[in-house]
């Protein structure tokens, strides 16, 4: 009987302390748990597949790494483009959903998704078309190993982009209307098989980097597939039609625009620094390249929680903000941060004594692993401070349309400190790869430091997005 009593005594303490910190005027803490726990796993398992897709590739040598690596920083360009143009929907839709507007939710999500798609069609083109003088123009220092793979590699991942841009702009609508559960089984659908195809393709059929773009291409064919079917046959919340796409409604994409376009600029913008970066990385060779991508893989699963509420935020905040609830919104960025911060010191925590087989995953060559432990040991000191400030703070300021401020904030961190430090540290006073790296951790504090400041005024919230 007194454990009875004593779990009951945690269960209702529990749900005070929640009450007290998740839940808002028009959310309570369940539905914005309900929003966060499928963000928080499918980021989670994105960084898994990323570990073991570049593990994968490893096995073809380290040209065939650095040439991924390579591409992977213009990859990141282009599908941040979608995915900040499918910010946009985000943003219109779940202010809509929280102003209770189902018809311009639909309106708001069949305009996203037609950007979306067009905007990746016109990239896919325009990189399979000069892959060889957009190669040239930013890797010319490359091996030559290394850079006959980064072309064809180029060309693949183009191809896929119009497939992963219906992804991206489906998932952006449903996690707009707070549909986390099925924005992660779709995204475990387009990963889960990215992951089966690249066991087929690489370890069983040794294609090296041709296996890697048909498992690219074949995924996020599959994952557009069921992205359509879900949102045409599946969603009782919001029914697409494939004529839905044809109906442009100018003064609605205006409004994804406002959102979108300095979103998608502000990814250009920012990714454009690291692609620079990574043209110092070039330089430094190939093993500096294999250093790059094993540590970029080894971060991407430390930011696990924190990326999972850089998204599940712009949900919160923004249905928050379509009931015209500032409190609630204010209230969620102080909170999201906090726990932004702690699940990713805990990640880094569970981490640090499993570096060494993580690191074995990818098979490095001897010499490079006293480099990538080093970095991997600052990261995991850095990024539980800085990260979330830097990442999880403007997404809030996206929420509530304040994407002009987040895009000029991103451009003075990113190519005074980044880029101009980088190469300082790196080249200059030849610190090499790490060099590049303490650039990056010093731009996260004033850029964190910009986006807070600014949160902790007015200004941010005073737009107005929907009628």
């Amino acid at each position: 009987m007194l454990e009875v009593s004593a779990s009951l005594r945690f269960k209702l303490w529990m749900s005070k302390v929640l009450d007290r910190y998740l839940s808002g005027e028009h959310l309570n803490y369940r539905q914005v748990i309900a929003i966060i726990i499928p963000l928080f796993f499918d980021q989670l398992f994105n960084g898994i597949i990323s570990m073991l897709n570049t593990a994968m590739i490893s096995s073809s040598g380290t040209a065939a790494v650095a040439a991924v690596s390579m591409v992977d920083s213009l990859n990141v360009i282009m599908l941040n483009i979608f995915i900040g143009i499918a910010t946009g929907g985000t943003v219109i839709v779940a202010q809509y959903y929280g102003a209770g507007k189902a018809e311009s939710v639909t309106k708001a999500a069949a305009n996203a998704v037609a950007a979306v798609i067009f905007s990746a069609v016109i990239i896919s083109i325009v990189l399979t078309g000069f892959h060889d003088s957009v190669l040239t123009l930013l890797f010319k220092s490359a091996e030559p190993d290394v850079f006959a793979n980064a072309k064809i590699y180029l060309i693949g991942s183009a191809l896929s982009y119009p497939f992963v841009s219906v992804i991206d702009a489906i998932s952006g609508v449903l996690r707009g209307i707070g549909n986390s559960k099925s924005y992660f089984w779709l995204s475990l659908i387009k990963n889960g098989s990215n992951l089966l195809f690249n066991i087929i393709f690489l370890k069983i059929f040794n294609f090296g980097i041709i296996g890697l773009i048909l498992s690219i291409i074949l995924s996020r064919f599959l994952g557009m597939c069921c992205a359509f079917i879900y949102i045409r046959l599946l969603n009782r919340q919001i029914v697409l039609h494939f004529r839905d796409l044809l109906k442009i409604d100018c003064k609605m994409l205006r409004r994804i625009m406002f959102i979108g376009i300095p979103s998608a600029g502000e990814q250009v913008f920012f990714n454009a620094g690291k692609l620079i970066t990574q043209s110092f990385i070039v330089t430094m060779g190939t093993g500096a390249l294999a250093i790059n991508a094993i540590c970029n893989s080894l971060m991407v699963l430390m930011e696990t929680g924190g990326l999972g509420l850089s998204l599940a935020i712009v949900t919160v905040v923004g249905i928050s903000l379509g009931h015209g609830d500032y409190k609630s919104a204010k209230k969620y960025v102080r909170v999201f941060l906090i726990l932004g911060s702690i699940s990713v010191a805990l990640t880094c925590l569970i981490m640090l004594p499993l570096l060494s087989p993580l690191i074995g995953f990818f098979s490095p060559e001897p010499q490079l692993l006293p480099e990538i432990m080093r970095i991997c040991y600052i990261c995991s000191v850095t990024t539980p401070l800085f990260w979330c400030l830097s990442f999880v703070s403007p997404a809030a300021l996206r929420a509530a349309g304040d994407g002009r401020f987040v895009l000029v904030s991103s451009l003075i961190s990113m190519w005074t400190l980044r880029v101009v430090l980088g190469y300082v540290l790196g080249i200059v006073f030849k610190l090499g790869i790490l060099g590049v790296w303490l650039a990056m951790f010093i731009e996260w504090v004033l850029r964190g430091l910009m986006y807070n400041i600014r949160l902790m005024g007015k200004k941010w919230l005073s737009h107005k997005l929907i009628d």
